[in-house]
């Protein structure tokens, strides 16, 4: 067993990963690709299904051939994604019918404001443990069906959508479902990732004949629900495909359940927060589903084979490490790691806040129609202040959260355990340490969501015994803890939320 490893798929907002790990949990490959961001319309953004595919397998095969591994030596491959990103495809040639609707995609915010004034919040909330919004695929998915042109195949009618929905000759999932389509020919997804769907009823953990009704999405069209970790598999790539090998496809879980997995997050209270284009606040809260009163969502955090649904309490923010990437795009910064260096280069934002509502803001405002904004500037605000009150937004959104989370589960945050791309910043680390006055843990292996995945595809074939092992894995990069005195802090905080008023119910056109 010493030269196996296990593989995960990491396909998230920007691009796909393929990371490789050993039993120490250390990475040994690692390749990654970015994809296209396309947007059609304000609000609007998708992804090509057929470009991630495609990218999925040259970054599997090129990380595999740059670090002399044999995909032989792959004892399983897991499986981690963007959730409710969802894509709609033809049964028999496999193609989609339309671009995927990102998780980011705001074109359905009409259909949910009907859910509102139907007053079907609450309804929706108690089978999913989500907010009714148009983050999530229900929506997505019945847009598609409404609106996405026929696809023109010689087998297929060119009958509408819908028609061909009813006959059984489409499927729906999320993107984890596409890649263990493409790898296997199974319609597989898991709890996890059908617990962001709007869909699937978290307590009774199957899809939701009601939700199925009213959002017209028929129950044919969706894949099989499984365990994140599957002792029985999902099956096996194929031996003349791509890899050429039989390697069994056993672990999926949404990107923030599998950060929280990877993070050895197994107990109830275990917090963890993941910096990627979102950022992700996650708490175990065991095997009961927690309701939320502060605008938290309820979510299954993850299933192991033979044992009852973990669920977690989660806040969902839909903009931080994007909010970096758009100061690169507006020329602010070359690139990422600048930011720190010019946060530093002054004291303070100078009264400068920065609110990242690009695509509205989640958890736990939920409002779809705030937009980005920048308020407090005079004629002596100055880059630097604009990109340390953007990293300032990044913490204070975090504190929204951390808030809300100890009120809603009673229990106080003693250490945060951090990961994603973002958290390489220090300066980031130490602020966000500051503004929510609690110690902020970053991993040696920081890429926890991959990990998180093949962690759960490692354990359904044995390839580790047990999560006691898994803990033992789990070491400390660096720890941070508040330099900030609490009092200056809450003033620092107590202004944010001005700001975050100021963003709110703007996007009204559209």
């Amino acid at each position: 067993m010493a030269n196996t490893y296990v593989g995960a798929i990491d396909q998230g907002t920007t691009g796909t990963r393929f990371m490789v790990f050993d039993h120490s949990g250390q990475v040994v490959a690692n390749d990654y690709e970015k994809h296209e961001q396309i947007y059609p319309n304000p609000g609007w953004v998708e992804h090509d299904p057929v470009e991630i595919w495609e990218n999925t397998q040259e970054v599997v095969q090129n990380g595999l051939k740059h670090a002399g591994i044999d995909a032989s030596q792959l004892e399983a491959l897991g499986i981690t994604n963007q959730r409710e990103t969802t894509i709609v495809w033809d049964k028999e040639s496999g193609k989609p019918v339309h671009n995927a609707l990102v998780w980011q995609d705001r074109r359905t915010t009409d259909r949910v404001e009907e859910l509102e004034d139907e007053d079907k919040v609450d309804w929706i909330r108690g089978k999913t443990g989500l907010e009714a919004d148009a983050y999530f695929s229900a929506t997505k998915t019945e847009w598609i069906l409404d609106n996405a042109e026929p696809l023109k195949l010689d087998h297929a009618r060119t009958d509408s959508l819908r028609t061909r929905a009813a006959d059984g000759e489409l499927l729906v999932g999320t993107i984890d479902a596409w890649l263990i389509y493409n790898l296997t020919g199974n319609h597989i997804t898991d709890v996890t990732n059908a617990s962001r769907t709007m869909l699937y009823n978290i307590h009774d953990l199957e899809w939701d004949d009601e939700l199925l009704e009213e959002f017209n999405v028929p129950e044919n069209m969706l894949p099989e629900v499984r365990p994140s970790s599957d002792t029985e598999y999902y099956g096996h790539t194929d031996a003349d495909g791509f890899l050429g090998e039989e390697i069994p496809v056993a672990g999926a879980l949404g990107d923030q359940q599998a950060a929280l997995f990877g993070q050895t997050c197994f107990d109830a209270g275990d917090a963890k927060n993941t910096y990627g284009t979102g950022s992700f606040y996650l708490m175990n809260t065991g095997n009961e589903a927690v309701e939320s009163d502060h605008g938290l969502l309820t979510t299954i955090g993850f299933q192991m084979s033979g044992e009852p649904v973990q669920y977690a309490l989660e806040g969902s923010i839909f903009v931080t490490g994007a909010a970096i990437e758009w100061l690169e795009d507006v020329d602010l910064i070359n690139n990422a790691a600048q930011t720190a260096e010019l946060a530093r280069s002054v004291d303070s934002t100078d009264g400068v806040y920065m609110v990242p509502a690009f695509t509205g803001l989640g958890a736990p405002h939920w409002d779809g129609r705030a937009r980005g904004t920048i308020v407090g500037m005079t004629r002596g605000t100055g880059k630097e202040h604009l990109v340390r009150a953007t990293l300032e937004s990044i913490a204070y959104q975090t504190r929204d959260i951390a808030e809300a989370m100890e009120a809603d589960s009673g229990v106080d945050t003693t250490t945060l355990r951090v990961d994603g791309g973002a958290v390489k910043n220090n300066f980031l680390c130490q602020l966000q340490s500051d503004i929510i006055q609690t110690d902020i843990a970053r991993p040696q292996v920081d890429e926890t969501t991959a990990l998180g995945s093949a962690y759960a595809a490692g354990l359904a074939v044995g390839y580790w015994d047990n999560i006691d092992q898994l803990r033992s894995n789990w070491q400390v990069d660096r720890e941070f803890e508040p330099e900030m005195e609490s009092d200056e802090a809450d003033q620092l905080y107590s202004k944010w939320g001005e700001a975050v008023d100021r963003s709110l119910d703007w996007a009204q056109e559209e």
